[in-house]
């Protein structure tokens, strides 16, 4: 039997690697991409164990990168089943009047452009085929704005909007469409967010027991499992000290 392939964009860290090593588990073939190429190839020898993988070095941002190296890959990993839209930053957390505008441009590029041109670069075999599934991983700030997370949030905003917009698109060409929404997960990210600011980072998750990379890897495998016939449209997934974007108890 053919293996299924996947590709998983923002795949040397967090969320993606966490799925990345789920879905090897599970005899899925992964086509892994990112920034760090070092990162992916440690990725792919520890995963090659398990499954056939292929690295693609790419910022999902620059769009002659996205379409050279896709078209790039070896035969027996061109035709994507499964496409984890999974990149995705966040840099800052200003005002609007205070905002960095080069940190609006990441954010925009990587979170929503990024999106589009991956998603442009896979979806035209899975609508020549009449089968495929997306997977976008979106945010709660793509649900409810919060202080400071404004342009964050607006990205993300887009995301669940693309989210609806490609599964009405795309509904005739049976493929499935679903976005995953977590909550505060424990990743890099705020790291990311908060420039390298270590400390800063460490506290966001201080006083409760925040998601991890891999209760989300998790539920991306739960929901591509299913059976044909079922697509889980759209969920939110927050750790139990979590009530809404704003909403935290810490001990």
């Amino acid at each position: 039997m053919k293996l299924k392939t996947a590709l998983i964009t923002g795949a040397t860290s967090g969320i993606g690697k966490a799925t990345a090593e789920i879905f090897a588990k599970n005899n899925i073939q992964l086509v892994l991409c990112g920034r760090r190429n070092q990162r992916l190839i440690e990725l792919k020898n520890e995963l090659s164990k398990l499954t056939n993988v292929a690295i693609l070095q790419f910022d999902v941002s620059k769009k002659e990168e996205v379409f050279n190296a896709i078209q790039s890959l070896p035969t027996a990993f061109q035709k994507i089943d499964i496409l984890i839209n999974n990149a995705g930053n966040a840099h800052g957390l200003s005002t609007i009047q205070d905002g960095d505008t080069d940190d609006w441009d990441a954010m925009i590029d990587i979170n929503v452009k990024g999106l589009l041109y991956v998603s442009k670069a896979i979806l035209p075999q899975m609508v020549e085929r009449n089968e495929g599934f997306v997977v976008n991983i979106g945010s709660i700030a793509g649900k409810e704005v919060y202080p400071n997370g404004n342009v964050y949030c607006a990205s993300k905003y887009a995301v669940n909007a693309l989210n609806k917009a490609m599964r009405l698109d795309l509904n005739k060409h049976n493929i499935r469409v679903s976005a995953i929404h977590p909550g505060a997960v424990e990743t890099e990210f705020s790291e990311v967010r908060f420039k390298g600011d270590k400390e800063k980072a460490s506290n966001v998750y201080k006083g409760f027991n925040a998601l991890q990379a891999n209760d989300i890897a998790e539920i991306i495998y739960f929901v591509i499992s299913r059976p044909a016939h079922v697509n889980i449209e759209d969920l939110i997934v927050y750790p139990t000290a979590q009530a809404s974007a704003t909403v935290l108890h810490r001990e």
